[in-house]
């Protein structure tokens, strides 16, 4: 691991743990309050970069695709050596035109009309969770309801048979480890790959793969109604996809189906218990419901960052950006600007959007391909929440993911009241 430099009053965003308790408010507004953008230096093993934490800076570099790379260098702040940009390359990690190109494979899925579709499964998965809550009177949040509901509408999507999504569960769990300061055994599911060419270094990325694999071979024989057959069949620039593009494509649809939005789901348990005042709102007038969903989204920020290289030499709120510069953008410090969002800090049921909130990213090329697939689980899970008046208390401190890159919990333990 390289070393690290402490950032602001002893804070250093290069550590998980400085986010053990979720997000590190004092230091985001520290680095909002300067003029221009704030640099980290590096170490001897990694480059140094530029922090991104206002909201217009943020919407900036999202969607100025071709200054700001996702293909050059890497998405997330430490660098990779070259031979492993390929191999661990999805969708997310290129540029248009290929992202674009790869991308419309799979936006028909998940465009706003279409996800409505997916209503009555999704309200279906959201009562068979609340129905296991109420009947332990409680117990583990994440395990109970924030895993099962977004896992189990995803794999609904793909066409993963119901019998794996535990195991999917897990390998997801450990592809986030994969960000923290304490990652896997790297011969975890078999592995026998050089961890530095496996997505987020982990092991746990070989296990997908492997499921990938064995559900590509099976959907061959027994083709059905879903999006990995739809792959399978599908050509870009008149070929099919190799089997590591297409394993990268369904890694990138389990994670970011996934993890993303039962982080947000862990942290709405703990807004229920922290603001219930505004979920009595809720209650009292349904149309609340959109708006709270946005807020749930915002004040969780579940994914922390992501990273651009610079393409060219720049000029960002007039700060100076050399070519092949780092440039981290904090979606987590842009959700909690007070020059966008009022008492950015107080969880408001009934906050106004716009301003949108950039928790999917800050729009452009790279907006979050199911940001309507997560607004609807999370919507409907607050709708059957009120809805059975379910009351909740938390009973142990929250336990977060230990990872710099995503604003996830790992335990929130509850009791239905």
């Amino acid at each position: 691991m390289p070393s690290h430099t402490p950032l602001v009053d002893g804070i250093d965003l290069t550590d998980p743990a400085e986010f053990a308790n979720g997000i590190p408010h004092a230091a985001f507004a520290t680095l909002r309050e300067q003029d221009g953008l704030s640099w980290v230096d590096g170490t001897d093993e990694q480059a140094g970069f530029w922090n991104v934490t206002r909201h217009a800076d943020v919407v900036a570099v999202s969607r100025d695709t071709e200054t700001y790379s996702s293909a050059v260098g890497h998405i997330q702040m430490y660098d990779i050596d070259e031979d492993a940009l390929d191999a661990r390359a999805s969708m997310i990690d290129m540029d248009p035109p290929i992202h674009t190109r790869l991308r419309r494979l799979v936006s028909a899925a998940f465009t706003p009309r279409h996800v409505q579709s997916y209503q009555d499964a999704i309200r279906v998965r959201v009562n068979e969770a609340l129905d296991n809550l109420e009947a332990e009177g409680g117990g583990e949040w994440m395990d109970l309801v924030a895993k099962p509901i977004p896992i189990g509408v995803i794999c609904d999507i793909l066409g993963v048979p119901e019998s794996d999504h535990d195991h999917l569960i897990e390998l997801s769990d450990h592809l986030v480890a994969g960000t923290s300061s304490e990652p896997l055994p790297a011969d975890a599911y078999g592995n026998t790959t050089e961890l530095r060419l496996l997505p987020f270094n982990s092991p746990a990325a070989h296990g997908v793969n492997e499921y990938a694999r064995d559900l590509a071979e099976y959907r061959r024989d027994s083709p059905g109604d879903d999006l990995v057959t739809k792959l399978l069949e599908a050509e870009v620039d008149g070929e099919k996809l190799t089997e590591s593009e297409f394993s990268n494509f369904f890694r990138l649809m389990i994670f970011a189906g996934n993890e993303t939005t039962r982080s947000s789901i862990g942290h709405l348990a703990l807004n229920l218990v922290d603001f219930p005042q505004e979920f009595d709102r809720v209650r009292a007038d349904p149309g609340l419901i959109s708006t709270a969903t946005e807020e749930v989204i915002r004040y969780s920020s579940a994914i922390l960052y992501f990273r651009r290289t610079a393409t060219r030499d720049c000029v960002l709120n007039g700060t100076a950006i050399a070519k092949g510069e780092k440039v981290v953008m904090w979606y987590a410090a842009a959700n909690f600007d007070p020059e966008v969002f009022n008492e950015p800090l107080r969880f408001d049921a009934g906050r106004p959007t716009p301003p949108p909130n950039v928790a999917f990213g800050g729009g452009g090329a790279h907006f979050c391909l199911g940001a309507s697939l997560a607004r609807l689980e999370i919507a409907i899970l607050i709708e059957e929440l009120l809805r059975r008046e379910i009351q909740l208390e938390i009973v142990a401190d929250p336990i977060y993911v230990d990872s710099n890159f995503v604003n996830g919990l790992e335990s929130v333990q509850v009791r239905v009241r």
